[in-house]
């Protein structure tokens, strides 16, 4: 007798199977990426100009500022541009003005705009639009323009402020030829044509906090000084610390200004360090010498910017 078995067949259908599930699972051949050009040419453009007119300019200064000219034959320096810094009294003498003025001038020009920003947010004030525009009217002026408008302004024979303090029985002012006058002057000049700008930009903070914590402070009995100062502020720590800090790096970038107003006189007295690297490097032609004390101002920049966001930026880090 003959037993047949089936394992042939069964072995043939897996065979099967598997044929049937492999050419299932096979992939289709790899087609070759062909590079997408439009991206490269739509950034190609700009990157080359900003390869040309930041990176090499960028660049070539901070080489520049290790070099120095000796009989017309650009030489290696290394350090000692930066060494000379340690004993250039002008440098210094600039270095003190600017400090002067960030402990100054800029919080009391944030201090203002705050103030500004909250009665230009009343709800109270007519013609707030036209107010908005006018305060914010000296931003948009050039800054040679407005230069010279307070030079004119503040001539020590005739000018416009001191006739009128010569109307309340007091004697002329020298604002521009002595020390004190003049920073005075400058502070008041740059005051005049950023407080406004300051506060739209607070003004823009102070639209976004809702009338409900307004409401919510009068119910707990806290007046519009109180509720401003304890819950408004706070609320407004970004906005004024983005404030300070852009008004810092113009303080430390200075140059229209006191150039229009005092040419850094009366005795260096409102000499910044951009200034002085212009007299610098256009007066004296010392590139190598004006290039270093540009990267100093660009360090200044970033170390004190940074300590401001460490100190007004600390609740919001945590």
């Amino acid at each position: 007798m003959v037993v047949k078995t089936r394992e042939p067949a069964i072995a043939t259908g897996e065979a099967a199977g598997d044929a049937t599930t492999g050419a299932a699972h096979a992939r289709p051949p790899r087609r070759r990426r062909v590079p997408r050009l439009a991206p490269w040419v739509f950034a190609g453009p700009a990157t080359v100009l900003f390869v040309a007119f930041f990176a090499y300019p960028l660049g070539a200064s901070l080489w520049q500022s290790f070099t120095a000219d000796r009989d017309g034959v650009t030489v290696w320096v290394g350090l000692a541009q930066y060494r000379r810094m340690v004993h250039d009294p002008v440098l210094l003498q600039s270095l003190v003005n600017t400090g002067l003025l960030l402990l100054i001038q800029v919080p009391i020009m944030i201090g203002l705009a705050l103030v500004l920003a909250g009665v230009l947010n009343a709800s109270w004030l007519r013609f707030r639009g036209t107010w908005r525009l006018v305060y914010f009217l000296p931003a948009v002026t050039t800054l040679v323009a407005y230069s010279v408008v307070f030079r004119v302004l503040l001539k020590a024979d005739g000018g416009l402020a001191n006739q009128f303090i010569g109307a309340f029985g007091l004697g002329p002012v020298d604002w521009l030829n002595d020390a004190t006058w003049a920073r005075i002057s400058l502070i008041l000049s740059i005051t005049w044509r950023w407080t406004g700008y300051n506060a739209v930009i607070l003004l823009a903070g102070l639209q976004g906090i809702g009338k409900d914590q307004h409401e919510a402070a009068a119910i707990d009995g806290a007046g519009p000084v109180t509720t401003f100062t304890r819950v408004i502020v706070p609320q407004l720590k970004p906005v004024i610390l983005f404030c300070t800090i852009t008004s810092t790096i113009g303080t430390l970038q200075l140059f229209d200004e006191n150039y229009v107003l005092t040419r850094g006189g009366p005795d260096n007295a409102t000499m910044t360090p951009v200034l002085y690297l212009y007299k610098i490097g256009f007066d004296q032609l010392d590139f190598g010498y004006a290039a270093a004390i540009a990267w100093v101002v660009v360090l200044l920049i970033g170390l004190v910017s940074l300590v401001q966001f460490r100190l007004l930026g600390r609740d919001r880090t945590r």
